[in-house]
């Protein structure tokens, strides 16, 4: 399909109905109060949504123009699934990805192995990659690798399905500890070593 950059919550509608396929396959299709509960969860959520059911249903009907979701009719609550897999032209183990880059940010590999394990079980980390590095050669692109932050021992990676992913300036600033914070620190750090000496001189020892 001619692809356009999706909405951050027309992401999150589409990997929520990827996620419950596997992990509660028994409400799926999802009705549109399971659909808006999965949105708005807050565990194994980056962001953490709030969203009104009208706004998800609006959404749910954005992508269907884009042939991402589907209506599934005969039941008496109507219910929604996707068809991300065959729109995108993407294997189950990508879409498996994928997903949880939407539901969870930019993670690294080990991370995303570990992440889509109830979705799709990758033999090692390296299979991972291999999948995430085909994403990336896509084009146009689905996957992006990040810059490795200060510190970090690992690259994360990032879906490109809402536009570019965040700047390495601004993954940088994000990764940066703040004056106030390090401020805090020291406060802290200080109260402690207080705390341990005055310990120390009543049992009569050297700290």
């Amino acid at each position: 399909m001619g692809r356009r950059d999706l909405t951050p919550l027309e992401a999150r509608v589409l990997a929520v109905l990827v996620e419950k396929e596997s992990t509660v396959p028994d409400s799926y299709p999802l009705s549109a109060n399971a659909l808006t509960a999965g949105c708005n969860q807050k565990t194994a959520r980056d962001p953490v949504m709030d969203v009104a059911e009208a706004e998800v249903l609006a959404t749910v009907e954005e992508l269907k123009a884009l042939h991402l979701v589907n209506t599934v009719s005969g039941s008496r609550v109507v219910r929604y699934e996707h068809n991300f897999a065959r729109a995108l032209g993407v294997p189950g183990a990508a879409v498996a990805l994928l997903a949880q880059l939407m539901l969870r940010g930019p993670q690294t590999a080990a991370e995303l192995r570990q992440n889509t394990e109830r979705l799709h079980r990758f033999a090692d980390v390296s299979s991972v990659e291999g999948f995430l590095e085909e994403l990336a050669g896509r084009e146009p692109p689905f996957a992006v690798r990040l810059p490795k932050a200060p510190g970090a021992r690992e690259a994360r990676w990032a879906h490109l399905l809402c536009g570019p992913a965040a700047s390495f300036d601004q993954a940088v600033a994000a990764a940066a500890p703040r004056d106030e914070d390090v401020a805090l620190l020291r406060a802290e750090v200080a109260a402690l070593r207080q705390l341990v000496n005055r310990i120390a001189a009543e049992l009569g020892i050297e700290p």
